[in-house]
């Protein structure tokens, strides 16, 4: 998709890939379906058995469908930070869901080592890893990457994305820099509370977070597997404060049209910023991961909005759209 009033703006062509389009409305379809036929591949699960996952919401809901297709339970254990609407549509789609607290990667408490546990503990059960299963990567390297260089007829100078388990980054950053000989640029998109911006910034000389974000599901305080092969190839690092996702979401919705969530705000600000950066002539792709549905309940909040302090990050002319309590 054509990001118009962007593009116009910046005489970039600033371009978004509606994965929000995905059967399971989100950029983690493509992870959820490599990481469970890999492991069929490997034999680590047989017909009947149980996918176990830690996630925060779009790669349960890509799981459960997939589980769904092949006839696999699911257990998804999940921050319990996350939005009421992924909850219920995980439950919805017949997965176990486990709230837990969200405490950090390094605590044993994590949602991700208890999802492991748990599956350590079933019979025919397998944790999928999506952090550092490398299938994850490979299947941008297999669809999102070659789609976007088809999609473009190759004319591409510049993508950027933020990073969760960094397998759409890293995947399709590798994928577009071998076909294209190393010419396009790719920069990660960080929010608060991620360290891959000082990371990069540094040449893996720092690891700093640095407060927290209103986003789900991206922002990192490690390197994980799907980012290690390929971070030598990022060119730059863009730190996207929270009061710039916010403004670029609801002007999104209102100059485009487009209900998207916080993550793929975030991600179309850092191509805003990318194109600046580039200058006139450029054609930036991003991703837009997911839609504002699942989260409305806060994004179009105002009691939410104000706790945040994000209410005056909203232009005068935009706060229409702020219409629920």
């Amino acid at each position: 998709m054509r990001i118009n009033s962007l593009s116009n703006e910046t005489g970039c062509e600033i371009l978004g890939k509606a994965e929000f389009m995905n059967p399971g409305g989100s950029v983690k379809d493509r992870a959820a379906l490599f990481v469970v036929e890999d492991a069929e591949r490997r034999g680590l699960i047989q017909p009947g058995g149980t996918i176990v996952e830690g996630t925060a919401g779009n790669t349960g809901i890509g799981l459960a469908h997939v589980c769904r297709a092949k006839g696999y339970k699911c257990i998804i254990y999940m921050p319990n930070t996350q939005s009421q609407e992924k909850i219920d549509l995980l439950k919805m789609l017949g997965a176990d869901v486990r709230p837990v607290p969200a405490v950090a990667f390094d605590n044993p408490e994590n949602y991700n080592h208890q999802a492991r546990r748990c599956a350590e503990l079933l019979e025919n059960a397998v944790w999928t890893n999506q952090f550092d299963n490398t299938a994850n990567r490979q299947a941008h390297i297999e669809t999102t990457g070659p789609e976007i260089w088809a999609q473009t007829g190759g004319k591409i100078d510049g993508f950027t994305c933020a990073t969760g388990t960094a397998g759409t980054f890293a995947g399709t950053t590798r994928f577009l820099k071998d076909v294209s000989g190393g010419r396009v640029k790719s920069f990660a998109a960080d929010p608060p509370g991620s360290i891959i911006y000082s990371y990069i910034k540094s040449r893996g000389k720092e690891m700093i977070r640095g407060g927290s974000s209103i986003t789900e599901g991206i922002g990192q305080g490690r390197i994980t597997e799907n980012l290690r092969p390929d971070i030598h190839l990022v060119d730059d690092a863009l730190k996207i404060p929270d009061s710039d996702t916010i403004r670029m979401l609801y002007r999104l919705l209102d100059e485009e049209g487009i209900y998207l969530g916080a993550s793929s705000a975030l991600n179309v600000a850092a191509a805003y910023e990318m194109a600046k950066m580039m200058g006139p002539g450029n054609t930036i792709v991003t991703i837009l991961c997911d839609g504002a549905y699942r989260y409305q309940s806060r994004l179009f909040s105002k009691k939410w909005l104000e706790s945040k302090e994000l209410v005056g990050a909203i232009p005068e002319h935009l706060k229409k759209y702020i219409v629920l309590a």
